[in-house]
């Protein structure tokens, strides 16, 4: 019997339509990962050719590797100021933004008072707001509060326009944080914020991560605001950077390239090293039972 049903289960394996589905399947794999991952190879190898080569032929292999063009764009562009200014701006960015999120979300999902849902409403609603509709508004604050060509301005900014996707992301998971742990903290004695710092907050772990993962990237990734608040070579970013290579009459292509490869580089490594906690967050809650 067993002999039997492990050759039913072995012929039903190998029937046309399992096979068609097994190479179809393989086929979509194999066209989605290429047409993923072609625009980053061809980004590499184009920022080492020279810019003949690249005018001559985009899609061949540079004759000689140029590592010059990595080079000429941080003496050029002065990338490593750039870089810190990013760093620096999407690090306390993000802190504020988590830590606004958290508490933000921890009244929500525990407090009981009128307006509750409205006010998630709200910052559920901030998620479909297009940013550059605010363009003009924020330029105005920031202008009249004298933050303009300010890291400050970039750093208050960032931390607000991502509240209400953090929210939206923390708030799931402080709902399906059971009370039971909390009440049985205050019995013992530990107060509200001992409560909130010391179990609320790592017992959220993931869904901080995945929300500050979010809201990393976006600081990191942002143009127009920081196009748009800041004027001088000591407060641009990394990606207002990758423009000094564009002028009137010339485009040096080639560092134009190696200077955004340099730009994707902190986005890469940082979903590669945090892609199980996104996933487990974005998924969390998908199933219930």
């Amino acid at each position: 019997m067993v002999k039997t049903a492990k050759k039913n289960k072995i012929h039903e394996q190998l029937t046309p339509k399992t096979a068609v589905l097994k190479i179809v399947k393989w086929f979509m794999i194999l066209f989605f990962g290429i047409y993923t991952l072609f625009p980053l190879v061809w980004l590499f190898v184009t920022s080492l050719k020279t810019n003949a080569e690249y005018f001559d032929n985009p899609f061949s292999l540079p004759a000689v590797i140029q590592f010059q063009n990595y080079v000429n764009a941080f003496s050029q562009a002065n990338l490593g100021r750039m870089i810190i200014n990013s760093i620096t701006v999407s690090v306390i960015a993000t802190f504020i933004n988590i830590m606004a999120a958290a508490m933000a979300s921890y009244a929500i999902s525990r407090f009981q008072f009128k307006g509750k849902e409205a006010i998630f409403a709200m910052f559920s609603a901030g998620v479909m707001v297009p940013l550059n509709a605010l363009m003009v508004p924020y330029f105005t604050i920031f202008s009249r509060a004298g933050l303009l060509d300010s890291l400050n301005s970039l750093r208050i900014l960032y931390a607000a326009i991502g509240l209400p996707m953090s929210v939206f992301i923390v708030r799931g998971f402080m709902d399906s944080f059971p009370k039971e742990i909390e009440e049985a903290a205050y019995v013992d004695g530990c107060g509200f914020y001992g409560r909130f710092l010391r179990i609320v907050l790592p017992l959220t772990k993931t869904g901080l991560v995945t929300a500050a993962t979010f809201q990393f990237l976006t600081c990191w990734n942002e143009f127009v605001y920081a196009n748009l608040l800041t004027s001088s070579p000591a407060t641009k970013t990394i990606q207002i950077g990758i423009r000094y290579f564009t002028n009137q009459f010339t485009t040096d292509y080639v560092s134009m390239y190696a200077a955004i490869v340099i730009a994707i580089i902190p986005s890469i490594i940082g979903y590669m090293l945090f892609q199980e906690q996104i996933i487990s967050g974005l998924t969390s809650g998908a199933v219930k039972g």
